[in-house]
């Protein structure tokens, strides 16, 4: 055979070889190398943990292993986890005392052995194909983020999914990076639809912030590992129940009404401390607006008075730093924002939380006009 034959050969077996091992990849586990790690941070989670770790364990995907960190729960959580790990040599438990969710997902990033890392709550549930899904889109693209989309999920009365698009069709199907496409920043966080280079996270060096008791630290996480990522891929199927039962546990909770306020502390940190990224606070802005409104209104109506000082302080300081381009809200948004740190106390008069279509439409009529209301109308 000639040397070029020989050489094409070569090419071919070794091409067939690499397909070989994506298809294994699909079909045997490797326990001591899993291609994921599914992350599951568990504290007192026992209603429905069962339900969340079957759904990893029924994946077509089989190649993960199941690292289930342990924040010191009193519930039944820590023997059905034994159980599962007793009966499955893909789940691992970690054990350690109540630090909070941060810092167990931080332990869990740390501690994993897969080549990418996926993260299930213990009160979701995965579609089947969800991991196959994921895995498919990052070894086509040499993906450092493959991102997707989710279901809020709603088990009583009855039953009900409703589709969150928070990946758009001119985002999917392409790989890019958010300084090409910053529109990733400002969407909603759901670090648990999505899946990460492990070795990505670490040389980048983006963790959830680790302050024991608080919440919603997905927010910093996502923005700042989406400000981090130089090949970002996203897919418009919906992969996970996120489970809405239990919404409003902490509407009512003092400790919780300013933890959103410690995440856009922590991305301000993570601006200020790396050259060249000056140009992301006007999307950390923005994103503080809608997290911001959004806190506001799912407070109780004592903790939403005593939120309103900080929330008006905090996106007042942002526009006066030059923060604030009109260009990445929509009409009613920017009215809103106007009439908010115009006359706050009106604002918290009037602002029509858990209210209907019609008294919302007459709120954005009252302060901006109809060029308020049809933006608000269209949105």
């Amino acid at each position: 055979m000639a040397a070029g034959a020989v050489s094409a050969f070569v090419r071919v077996m070794l091409r067939i070889l690499s397909a070989s091992r994506k298809v294994q990849a699909m079909s045997e586990p490797s326990v001591e190398r899993p291609f994921i790690t599914v992350l599951m941070p568990v504290y007192n989670a026992q209603t429905y943990l069962q339900q969340a770790v079957d759904s990893v364990l029924g994946q077509s995907f089989a190649d993960f292993e199941l690292l289930c960190i342990d924040d010191g729960s009193t519930d039944d959580s820590p023997r059905l986890l034994a159980e599962y790990a007793r009966r499955d040599s893909r789940v691992r438990v970690l054990t350690k005392a109540n630090s909070g969710y941060g810092d167990s997902m931080n332990k869990g990033v740390e501690e994993a052995r897969g080549t990418y890392i996926a993260i299930l709550e213990p009160d979701d549930f995965f579609e089947p194909a969800a991991l196959k899904l994921l895995v498919g889109a990052a070894q086509r693209e040499d993906a450092d983020i493959v991102k997707a989309n989710y279901w809020f999920y709603w088990s009583k009365p009855e039953e009900k999914n409703q589709k969150i698009a928070v990946v758009k069709p001119d985002m999917a199907g392409h790989v890019f990076c958010a300084k090409d496409e910053p529109a990733i920043l400002t969407s909603i966080p759901s670090i648990w639809s999505a899946l990460y280079r492990r070795g990505f996270l670490i040389d980048s060096g983006v963790r959830l912030n680790p302050t024991p008791g608080a919440s919603f630290q997905d927010m910093g996480f996502s923005f700042k590992a989406f400000a981090a990522a130089q090949r970002l891929y996203c897919v418009e199927d919906a992969i996970l129940h996120y489970r809405q039962d239990n919404e409003s546990s902490s509407v009512n909770n003092p400790a919780k009404t300013f933890c959103v306020c410690d995440e856009f502390e922590s991305i301000d940190d993570y601006i200020a401390e790396g050259a060249g990224r000056a140009w992301l606070k006007p999307y950390k802005y923005r994103l503080m607006y809608d997290s911001y409104i959004w806190n506001f209104s799912r407070l109780s109506v004592g903790l939403r008075k005593a939120f309103l000082p900080r929330m008006v302080a905090d996106l007042r300081k942002g526009r006066d730093e030059g923060a604030y381009r009109p260009e990445l809200f929509e009409a009613y948004q920017a009215k809103n924002l106007e009439y908010l740190l115009g006359d706050p106390q009106a604002f918290f008069d009037q602002y029509p939380v858990n209210a209907s279509q019609t008294a919302k439409a007459r709120y954005y009529l009252r302060i901006g006009g109809f060029t308020a209301l049809r933006s608000a109308i269209k949105h």
